[in-house]
């Protein structure tokens, strides 16, 4: 593992989350909106999770899960996104993917994720900031990931939510499957 892998302690991913790509590619989530429709084919080749880590996608947590409301899975992010500050639905700061029964990582969703000191920054004017006009959440700080105060959304582009399209935790993903490091 290289330095920076371990300095930034997210490359955890063990050598079984590398056993993965799922044939074919899915539709979109049920219920699709034009933001959907824009996630979905900029994250395509994601499917494919060494994609993602061949493009510089670590990860980040463990599989993410909530007491009564499903889950949101396993988080790869790109650190330089995080730090940008920048919105754009075709490039996500993090790939959500769901540990399944087999040992591969199928890809749910993604989330946008904006640090306030950094969108303050750059928007001297305030505001929340929106993407495809949807409003991201404010999390304070302290949080349960140890980041520092952050604004974010998910965008549920490969697995159908009951919960919302853009709603943090979804019942229809799950931790039940993640390895034991």
């Amino acid at each position: 593992m290289n330095a920076s892998c371990q300095k930034l302690t997210l490359c955890s991913l063990g050598a079984g989350l590398l056993l993965l790509g799922l044939p074919g590619i899915a539709a979109p989530a049920e219920g699709a909106t034009p933001l959907i429709d824009k996630v979905h084919s900029a994250t395509a080749r994601y499917i494919d999770i060494n994609v993602a880590i061949a493009e510089g996608f670590v990860r980040a947590t463990p599989c993410v899960s909530g007491p009564n409301a499903g889950a949101m899975g396993v988080h790869l992010v790109l650190p330089a996104r995080i730090s940008s500050g920048a919105l754009n639905p075709e490039q996500p700061q993090a790939l959500i993917y769901e540990p399944t029964g087999s040992g591969a990582m199928r890809l749910v969703g993604v989330e946008f994720i904006v640090l306030e000191s950094v969108w303050t920054a750059k928007n001297p004017g305030g505001g929340v900031p929106a993407l495809d006009g949807n409003l991201l959440n404010y999390v304070g700080a302290p949080n349960r990931y140890g980041l520092p105060a952050f604004y974010e959304i998910h965008v549920w582009a490969w697995e159908q939510n009951p919960q919302g399209s853009y709603a943090d935790w979804n019942t229809r993903v799950t931790c039940v499957h993640q390895p034991i490091n």
